[in-house]
């Protein structure tokens, strides 16, 4: 039920409108109990789409179609994303995959297939062999669970920005960081998801198109690039970041009122010259308070949101508790 917004004026086309709930998400995560995909990581010559039973349809984007698919001689179970043939973004997707393996908050390529001419009626010529995350994403998990504590919360920050910190270090930003596109598994893993419209950036100034992505969840200069000026790009994931967050704690889209529709200028409008939403007397700590402050201009780097007492002064182990008790109920 994504809105793509198509505007004349616009050079890009890859604009989701909608928030939360209609957005591209795990509607039906399996159960805790299945084979895990194996954590070892394959030459794309091991695996054929022919060595895979599709077992549900898991997601469809604007990219491709995810099914979960299980091995048929281990039984143990992937993620199989089918891009759309043609997609311009396959390319990066792929390319920011490779260059983001080996951390534990980025889900893993296992291997990139060939589509076409394997026999699984797949509609595009490349599918991706991915890490299936047994949760699901956070955005089914807030829908059916409602506003998350300040402990899973603070969880689920730590480990999106280590994340962000591993991406940012490779020169890759993410561009459609959204509850959607964090995934959580049962032992309370958050990782981060669909990299259909990642860049890898090529040297230091390098620039990334203003209109693509979610825009519910979209920087101000990312809407307004002759108010705001081309911002470090790494800065934009920031922001979707924070707005996740905000979102995860309210268990609603938080820069519109309750039960708005979304609209291009609606969103324009609250994320651009909004402020913040406001939060009743002890529905948040001033830790959490001041991680979600609201300032384009002293925006806060990965670095240093990690720092922050919010995160760094946790209890790590009730937090990763809190985490997984939210998912065992989801």
């Amino acid at each position: 039920m994504a809105l793509t917004v198509r505007e004349r004026r616009l050079p890009q086309l890859h604009i989701s409108l909608d928030v939360p709930s209609c957005a591209f998400r795990h509607p039906n995560p399996p159960p805790v109990a299945a084979p895990a995909s194996t954590s070892a990581s394959r030459a794309d010559c091991e695996f054929r789409l022919s060595d895979f039973e599709r077992v549900a349809v898991l997601g469809r984007g604007n990219g491709g179609t995810v099914y979960k698919v299980a091995h048929r001689r281990t039984s143990a179970l992937y993620a199989l994303k089918v891009l759309h043939r043609g997609d311009p973004g396959a390319a990066s997707e792929v390319d920011a995959l490779r260059r983001a393996d080996s951390s534990p908050h980025v889900v893993r390529c296992h291997s990139v297939l060939p589509a076409a001419g394997a026999g699984a009626g797949a509609s595009g010529d490349v599918a991706l062999l991915l890490e299936l995350v047994d949760g699901g994403s956070l955005d089914a998990v807030v829908a059916r669970r409602g506003a998350f504590p300040e402990l899973a919360l603070a969880e689920v920050a730590a480990q999106a920005l280590a994340g962000l910190a591993h991406l940012h270090a490779r020169r890759i930003v993410h561009r459609d960081v959204k509850p959607a596109n964090l995934l959580v598994s049962a032992a309370g893993e958050v990782k981060i998801a669909d990299f259909g419209i990642a860049k890898v950036l090529s040297r230091a100034g390098d620039h990334c198109a203003a209109y693509e992505g979610t825009a519910a969840y979209m920087s101000p200069e990312r809407f307004d690039t002759e108010r705001h000026g081309h911002a470090d790009p790494c800065a934009a994931d920031v922001w979707s970041l924070g707005v996740t967050i905000l979102e995860l704690l309210m268990g609603r889209y938080p820069l519109l009122p309750a039960g708005q529709k979304p609209s291009w200028a609606a969103l324009m409008c609250a994320i651009c010259f909004g402020e913040l939403p406001s939060l009743p007397d002890g529905a948040a700590s001033p830790e959490l308070r001041a991680f979600v402050a609201k300032d384009y201009t002293k925006r806060a780097s990965v670095a240093q949101l990690l720092a922050h007492p919010f995160v760094a002064g946790r209890d790590v182990a009730a937090s990763k508790d809190a985490l997984r008790w939210l998912v065992a109920g989801a």
